[in-house]
């Protein structure tokens, strides 16, 4: 198969030499310049939508120390041939990423920032030797190349590059900044009373971009990247001609992510066509402006995947790449409960919320609303109409692969946090035949845990089984017993004995008590105690739910194996 997948790449010309697969999106050079002429872009994605590889691609194109002619041959920018001739590779560029510059403090952030700004001075060493260039930008480049830099040399770092580069091309220069607020992602994050590591954090970076992008006559223009658009006064106060492109906004909003006919052209290319529906199942579903689009970083995966095992079968790529922070600070709240607008998303339904794509780090967790713009922003959200317009916004989770994070993340904190002594209670109520207590036990622990797949029959069934997973007990769900499987299956083998339960889903709260009933019975029909030789008692319970309401009822008589009855108290041969 020739198909060729580049899984991370993010060098556009390594990518391009490697013949790699490539959705062109080289096209938006064109409206990025010759439409817009904004000094200042800032593009704000979610991860894994192609950023960093869009920022090189640009660099590769407008830098004058590169030759872009044949890795750009044959693609779409090479249309506008008048374009070409005046932008493509004259002039010079300043590429860099903040996306390692994260840590546990400010001080272990500001080393990490110390050593970019290092690196970008290594890449560019060339500057310091040339005679036009001012001794003491010299001076103040080398403090920085050996981390050796003030506070205010790195607050004035890119300004200083660029007004060297300036003096060597003799032309101003093009700033592209990848990731621009990872560090304040950290900071914020990681912020306490005692680590003052935000304030500190925002002060360098913003020292950082104003002296770059505010009255910076070095300056051609600047593109950059990150998750979250902030309040402009926080940031870039005073830059002139400045302009914003969220996932809200129409313009530039198919550049960033795949549409359905550039998967469709993938798949054709992989020769994979059958596994469209799949593929749209897992990782299509985000509106950007008025485009829907696939993440690009997932489709990439599984057609690398594909490319090796054509049975292959998608999975969550992008929980591994994504922090779910964000997600615990919904659930962990105590101010406001989101439960039932989680449930409502996990079951497939809409929210309506108030969203802005002005924000502050400092202030993301201070209002319910914020927190859902967030949500928005990192794409663990997404509109549910793209032609949608306005302040409210109906979300929704965009796909299969972000349903199983919302339901790895919140539902396993609702179980984590249920009262400990409940499910003790609970355990002790179903060793003790008392169909009551334990009826009134597992509604209270439904009531207070979040519901999902619209409470099909396998949510109860996971929910059982983690109760007694979470107590240390051996559980079987669904294993082959007797004549059929039994849902679920306890065995306490210290103790000798054991409990099956089979559950069913009731259509309404009057048929809890007959479904019961018809539980027990497929448990004796179907002989799931069968094999089950040494266990001295076995307690077999037909549990009925309907949404947050279950219902509990044991077989009047416990059994052994062997088919004799007894008490539930008897020894096995009295």
């Amino acid at each position: 198969m020739s198909f060729k997948v580049g899984v991370g790449k993010s060098d556009f010309e390594a990518l391009r030499k490697s013949d790699n697969y490539y959705v062109d999106k080289t096209d938006i050079l064109y409206e990025l310049v010759e439409e817009k002429d904004n000094q200042v872009t800032l593009f704000t994605r979610p991860r894994r939508f192609g950023k960093t590889l869009m920022m090189s691609m640009m660099s590769n194109f407008f830098s004058i120390t590169k030759d872009g002619r044949a890795i750009f041959e044959g693609l779409k920018i090479t249309e506008y041939k008048e374009f070409c001739g005046k932008w493509m590779n004259r002039y010079p560029v300043l590429f860099l990423s903040f996306k390692d510059v994260e840590a546990e403090n400010f001080e272990g952030a500001y080393d990490m920032l110390e050593a970019r700004l290092s690196e970008v001075c290594i890449e560019q060493a060339a500057l310091k030797s040339d005679s036009k260039v001012n001794r003491n930008d010299v001076a103040t480049f080398e403090r920085l190349e050996a981390q050796k830099g003030t506070r205010a040399d790195v607050k004035n770092s890119l300004k200083t590059i660029m007004r060297m580069m300036h003096a060597v091309y003799g032309k101003k220069v093009i700033l592209l900044l990848d990731e621009y607020d990872v560090p304040l992602a950290a900071a914020s994050e990681k912020d306490t009373a005692e680590n003052k590591y935000y304030p500190s954090m925002l002060d360098v970076i913003r020292g950082i971009m104003s002296t770059a992008l505010k009255d910076n006559e070095f300056l051609e223009f600047a593109v950059i990247t990150g998750c979250l658009r902030p309040a402009k006064a926080s940031i870039f106060t005073g830059t002139n001609n400045f302009a914003s492109y969220s996932v809200l906004d129409d313009d530039f909003s198919g550049y960033f992510g795949f549409s359905r006919e550039e998967v469709e052209a993938m798949l054709s290319a992989a020769d994979r066509e059958d596994k469209a529906d799949l593929i749209k199942e897992w990782y299509d579903g985000y509106v950007f402006g008025d485009s829907c689009v696939y993440c690009p970083w997932d489709v990439m995966n599984y057609m690398s995947a594909l490319r090796k095992r054509k049975d292959a079968m998608p999975k969550n790529y992008w929980k591994f790449t994504s922090h779910n922070g964000i997600l615990l600070a919904f659930v962990e709240r105590t101010d406001f409960d989101v439960t039932e607008k989680f449930e409502a998303l996990l079951n497939g339904g809409t929210v309506t919320q108030s969203i802005s794509d002005e924000l502050t780090y400092g202030m993301l967790q201070t209002s319910e609303d914020n927190l859902w713009s967030v949500l928005l922003m990192t794409g663990y959200l997404t509109k549910a109409d793209a032609e949608e317009e306005g302040e409210r916004v109906s979300l929704k989770i965009p796909n299969k692969e972000i349903a199983s994070i919302f339901q790895d993340t919140v539902v396993a904190y609702f179980q984590n946090t249920v009262d400990a002594s409940e499910i003790v209670s609970l355990i002790h109520a179903l060793w003790e035949s008392d169909e009551t207590e334990a009826t009134r036990l597992i509604s209270a622990l439904l009531w207070y845990t979040i519901s999902y797949n619209d409470y099909h029959e396998d949510y109860y069934h996971a929910f059982l089984a983690g109760i007694f997973v979470g107590q240390g007990y051996h559980v079987e769900s669904n294993k082959e017993k007797g004549l059929g499987r039994p849902d679920i299956l306890i065995k306490d083998r210290r103790n000798r004995r054991a409990i099956i339960i089979e559950a069913k889903k009731s259509k309404k709260e009057s048929d809890m008590d007959r479904d019961c009933d018809k539980a027990i019975s497929q448990i004796i029909d179907e002989r799931y105690s069968e094999g089950l030789y040494g266990y001295t008692q076995i307690l077999c319970y037909g549990v009925a739910f309907f949404q947050k309401q279950a219902k509990v009822k044991k077989w009047a008589e416990s059994y052994w194996p062997d088919g004799r009855k007894g008490n539930d108290n008897a020894e096995q041969g009295e």
